[in-house]
Formats: C-alpha cells, sequence, structure tokens
C-alpha cells in the first residue's frame, strides 16, 4: 500500500522483454533503501523489485500489467515517479493507493491558473464513475484532489511543489496516464451496486437491518 506521495524522480535506464515478463531498470537513489522482494510504487503501478544496485533497482512486470498499463511507453531517460511501500507508522499524507491501475486515460487540457495547472482527464468509466469533487485520485502515482467530475472528465489541480517534484509537469495534451481510483470509493460503489441483480444494498435490505 502507498500514499501518493512522490518521494522521487527516478530515471528509466532500460528494459528487458520476454515471453514472461518486462523487467524495468530505474536509476534512482532514495527509494533503494529497500529489499528485494519489497514493492516500489512505479509511475502508478505496484512492482516487485528483483534486484538491487547503489544505483537503482531492477523491477519486474507481468504482461497484463504491461497491457493495462502505460509501462510499454517509457523510453530510456524517461523520468518515473517512484514510492515506496508505507509502514504502519507512516504519515498518511496523501490518500490510499494500492498500485493497482484502474485505466489509462488521456489528457484532455493543461490550463495555467494561478500558480496552479489544471488538468482535465479523458477517465475510462471504471474510474469516472466512482470518482467525485473533491475526493482522490492516483495519477501516474501521484495523490490528487479533483476539482471537477463529469462527462467522463476529471479535472485536477497541481500545486506548484506537486509539478516541480514529480514528472506531472511533463503533461501535454494527448499524454497517456495511468489512473487508480480511490481505493475506499471503489469498495463502497461494489457494495452498494452489487454484482448482480440479488446483490447490492436496497431499501428492502435497510429496512430488514432496522434502518
Amino acid at each position: 500500500m502507498f500514499t501518493g506521495i512522490v518521494e522521487e524522480v527516478g530515471v528509466l535506464r532500460g528494459t528487458q522483454v520476454t515471453a514472461a515478463s518486462v523487467a524495468l531498470d530505474v536509476r534512482a537513489s532514495t527509494v533503494i533503501d529497500a529489499a528485494v522482494g519489497d514493492s516500489i510504487l512505479t509511475d502508478g503501478v505496484c512492482l516487485t523489485v528483483t534486484a538491487l544496485r547503489p544505483d537503482g533497482f531492477t523491477a519486474d512486470a507481468m504482461p497484463e500489467t504491461v497491457r493495462r498499463t502505460t509501462l510499454a511507453e517509457r523510453r530510456p531517460g524517461d523520468g518515473l515517479n517512484l514510492e515506496r511501500a508505507l509502514t504502519l507508522s507512516s504519515r498518511l499524507g496523501g490518500h490510499l493507493v494500492s498500485g493497482h491501475v484502474d485505466g489509462v486515460g488521456e489528457v484532455a487540457s493543461v490550463t495555467p491558473e494561478g500558480n496552479a495547472l489544471v488538468v482535465e482527464i479523458e477517465a475510462p468509466d471504471a474510474v469516472a464513475r466512482v470518482t467525485v469533487a473533491q475526493g482522490s485520485v492516483a495519477v501516474d502515482g501521484v495523490s490528487l484532489t479533483v476539482v471537477a467530475v463529469g462527462g467522463g472528465r476529471l479535472r485536477v489541480a497541481l500545486i506548484p511543489h506537486t509539478a516541480a517534484v514529480t514528472t506531472l509537469k511533463r503533461l501535454r495534451v494527448g499524454s497517456r496516464v495511468n489512473l487508480e481510483a480511490d481505493l475506499i470509493a471503489k469498495y463502497v460503489h461494489a457494495f452498494v451496486t452489487g454484482r448482480g441483480p440479488e446483490d447490492g444494498l436496497t431499501w428492502e435490505k435497510l429496512a430488514e437491518a432496522g434502518f
């Protein structure tokens, strides 16, 4: 589990592609205070460390992860938002982020507004339907507050500090980003709507429970 507060921007040195997986070679300094087998949030994707070096780490991504995210679009030299998994004693400065990407969004506009950058993102339904204004969303692993949502789009605002210490300052119209909806919102949505016609929360079930 993570918080969406980026610890450093690493640099992709290269990838090794096999039939079974894609290995990412990442240059980093802060997050290498870890162990083989630990998880590192990499542009919003939870990856397992397979090797550590004094100047970075290697992590594997299985084919399904590559298909569902933008990792395959990254090129050597690209920056990657990195965060180590939180501990029970960690401050939760952002929101709960699992590193399981719900879908890939596309930037529709980037507009300066005062000291902020307002970014509008075309979001897949899996993200848009459980996202609310003033709620949270993870964009390439960065915890952001949603300014507005509607018509299949999310609007988020980047303060100067967030832009400076993450890769989001590179966003342009057409950029593709990994999106993860708020974890609690997803569970609530699944509980309320159910997974079949007989499931979910209804007025009758509330009455039976004494509400």
